[in-house]
């Protein structure tokens, strides 16, 4: 990742455009500076937002120490009570995200949106967003992503449902296991190790998974209860896959819930999982779904095409739903549409509209034989017979990752397109996107 980048998204001025809209409302949009008080006082709104309950001292300061790499804005009225709390809160930073063909680019992570009910209905929500993605948009990043707590909020930005998630319920003596038998072996090791461990195991896996976004260092924490503010950290346990070399390939992270009634009927929670290989994957599964005591597995963030389907003998013992997860905003098509990659060789006419005029215009894509791509913009150019796409970069930005093809788009008449088949055969991928965590 590019520091100098970071450092300008992170530290860069608020929106102008933004700024003036809320100021004639009585409002006052600002960056956060990475100082206490100011961090506790937005913190604070931000928790008060998502319905937690208000950060004690040593939660404050825990989250204060992990966090001064991300950009942070408030609205505040100062006219208000409390007027060193802001009345809206956004955050954001630059990291990896992974597109179609082992490649990733920058993307403008976006996370804590809230405005307070108090002054709910002035515009303040999409003021930060929108001079939030201009800035990101003036700075080169090519695309904005995020996870939501409310999935119809989001479209009228842009972003587009590019990665959906499954949460599974394995009755683990049903399931019965007819996957790989694998020759390394699993081992209990320290919450410590795990949190030592699994950065390096997820940059090797990031580039595979389309959809996947960088780490934040203090998520690990998060996950393996490390942190200093983690709750019931001791219930998490985590093992590893080491294969027969004995290179550690993998690690699981896991809690129990005892039925004290009936002990045998007792409940495991998969926290996370994280496989180098296809080898790993199954030695770990295999040893979730035979832990003692235990009747009932559960795991979520998972792909909507996961491997694990298929190494159970009865499918039936599992129970899935589906939700939507990762939301994607295209703020530079020939930079996205560039880096990724296709199938084979194809052209297509793209005619893109954006809410935002961010990324508006008139596209023609070009795959090669070996699914290399390049994108040339189309004014002036005879496309001749090429079919052509229209649509908006919602549409646009839910088909980057290959998790939806043109011609669903087309039946739900969200897209117009001249040949729906020659589409969506350039915009397929062999890997379904995912996301295995939440930001």
């Amino acid at each position: 990742m590019d520091d100098d980048l970071v450092a300008r998204q992170r530290d860069g001025a608020v929106d102008a455009g933004s700024a003036a809209r809320l100021d004639a409302r009585g409002l006052q949009l600002r960056l956060v500076p990475h100082q206490r008080p100011a961090f506790d006082g937005w913190l604070q709104a931000t928790a008060r937002g998502f319905l937690d309950s208000e950060r004690t001292e040593e939660q404050l300061a825990a989250s204060f120490d992990r966090s001064a790499s991300h950009r942070r804005i408030g609205v505040y009225d100062p006219t208000a009570p409390q007027d060193d709390v802001p009345v809206g809160t956004f955050e954001t930073w630059v990291a990896e995200l992974a597109l179609p063909g082992d490649v990733v680019v920058p993307a403008l992570a976006v996370s804590s949106v809230t405005v307070s009910p108090t002054h709910a209905g002035r515009g303040i929500a999409r003021a930060m967003m929108e001079g939030e993605l201009r800035h990101a948009s003036r700075l080169g990043i090519p695309l904005a992503a995020l996870t939501v707590s409310e999935s119809t909020l989001y479209g009228r930005y842009g972003f587009g449902q590019a990665a959906a998630a499954t949460t599974w319920t394995i009755e683990t003596r049903r399931a019965g296991w007819i996957g790989p038998e694998v020759s390394g072996r699993v081992d209990y090791i320290t919450r410590e190790l795990a949190r030592t461990l699994a950065p390096g195991l997820h940059a090797r896996i990031l580039r595979s998974r389309p959809g996947e976004l960088a780490m934040p260092g203090s998520q690990w924490g998060q996950f393996t209860g490390t942190e200093p503010d983690a709750e019931k950290p001791g219930s998490v346990r985590a093992v590893q896959y080491a294969n027969a070399a004995g290179e550690v390939r993998g690690l699981a992270l896991y809690t129990v819930t005892e039925n004290h009634d009936d002990y045998t009927k007792s409940t495991a929670r998969v926290r996370y999982l994280l496989a180098a290989d296809d080898e790993a994957y199954a030695g770990l599964w295999r040893f979730l779904l035979s832990l003692p005591l235990i009747s009932t597995l559960t795991a979520s963030e998972l792909s909507t095409d996961e491997p694990l389907l298929w190494m159970i003998a009865d499918q039936r013992a599992v129970r899935m739903s589906v939700t939507d997860h990762h939301y994607v905003r295209i703020l530079d098509v020939p930079a996205v549409l560039g880096a990724r990659r296709y199938p084979g060789a194809g052209q297509l006419v793209l005619e893109v509209t954006d809410p935002l005029g961010l990324s508006e215009g008139r596209w023609l894509l070009e795959s090669s034989d070996d699914g290399t791509a390049g994108i040339v913009e189309a004014d002036g150019v005879d496309t001749g017979e090429v079919p052509t796409m229209t649509l908006g970069t919602t549409e646009l930005s839910a088909l980057c990752l290959g998790g939806v093809s043109p011609a669903t788009l087309a039946a739900a008449g969200r897209i117009r397109t001249t040949d729906a088949a020659a589409s969506s055969r350039l915009f397929g991928w062999h890997v379904s996107p995912r996301l295995s965590f939440w930001y």
